[in-house]
């Protein structure tokens, strides 16, 4: 009888540690650990830590777009003559724009001309060719000047085109040039126009209105002389509107007859 009541005895004290929750055996005797107090670990050598290096913030895009404007007017005052700006252009690496062009796209037509001719950027025939304007709209511009007898294959210069971009590269979709890069390629625009030193200028579309006047709104400014680099500058309808919008030719033949009548006249 008394093994049988140590039975139930030992079951029930079980089955109550079983409700405390205490289900693992970690020893297989018990451990005094007030004993362990005398036999602590030696402790280790303390180690002064090191300060972490602060890792310097990237500079914002901002300061970026200002630093590449810098660089450009650098580059650009240092050349000389047209050959060696346009070296100094392609070789300019902080223009995005540079990485997913095809090819650079300086000018054509007659460096002495009396008129230059300052449009947006290449697209894709330009972009392949390598030259501004010869697509639908370059085109379409060497008819509108044909018209009052210039063009840029012409040797005269009192007759003769001499036509470049605000950018250099072909913008991705034929998108807009946005202001940074705008501004960060002006340097390289306003030496090209001392270099050349034109008798007048005429703005093709907005792009260049804002690079070089500041402003847009080109269906408004068009045909109202102003001043550029202390130059005369008439602000043009790009030809590529002109195709979109076929009775704006109208505008831009009054444009033309006005720009052969001051180039008689000066």
């Amino acid at each position: 009888m008394e093994s049988g009541n140590t039975y139930w005895r030992d079951r029930a004290l079980l089955e109550w540690q079983v409700e405390l929750g205490a289900t693992e055996a970690i020893l297989d005797a018990p451990l005094d650990r007030y004993a362990l107090e005398a036999v602590r670990p030696a402790a280790k050598p303390s180690v002064t830590p090191q300060t972490p290096q602060t890792p310097q913030p990237p500079e914002p895009p901002m300061q970026v777009a200002l630093n590449a404007v810098v660089i450009a007017g650098q580059a650009a005052a240092m050349a000389q003559d047209l050959s060696a700006l346009a070296t100094a252009m392609e070789a300019f690496d902080h223009c995005e724009l540079k990485r997913g062009a095809r090819s650079f796209v300086f000018s054509d037509g007659n460096p002495a001309a009396r008129v230059m001719i300052v449009g947006e950027a290449p697209g894709r025939e330009e972009d392949r060719a390598g030259k501004p304007f010869v697509g639908r709209a370059g085109q379409l511009l060497d008819r509108m000047f044909d018209a009052i007898g210039m063009g840029r294959a012409q040797e005269d210069p009192a007759l003769a085109l001499y036509i470049t971009n605000v950018l250099p590269w072909r913008p991705p979709s034929n998108r807009t040039p946005d202001a940074t890069e705008i501004a960060m390629m002006l340097p390289f625009l306003e030496r090209h126009i001392t270099l050349a030193d034109p008798q007048v200028i005429v703005l093709m579309g907005n792009t260049p209105c804002q690079a070089l006047l500041g402003r847009t709104g080109i269906t408004r400014m068009r045909g109202q002389w102003t001043e550029v680099l202390g130059k005369p500058c008439l602000p043009m309808l790009h030809p590529a509107y002109l195709l979109r919008n076929p009775i704006a030719k109208r505008e831009t033949w009054a444009d033309l007859l006005d720009l052969r009548a001051r180039l008689l006249t000066t």
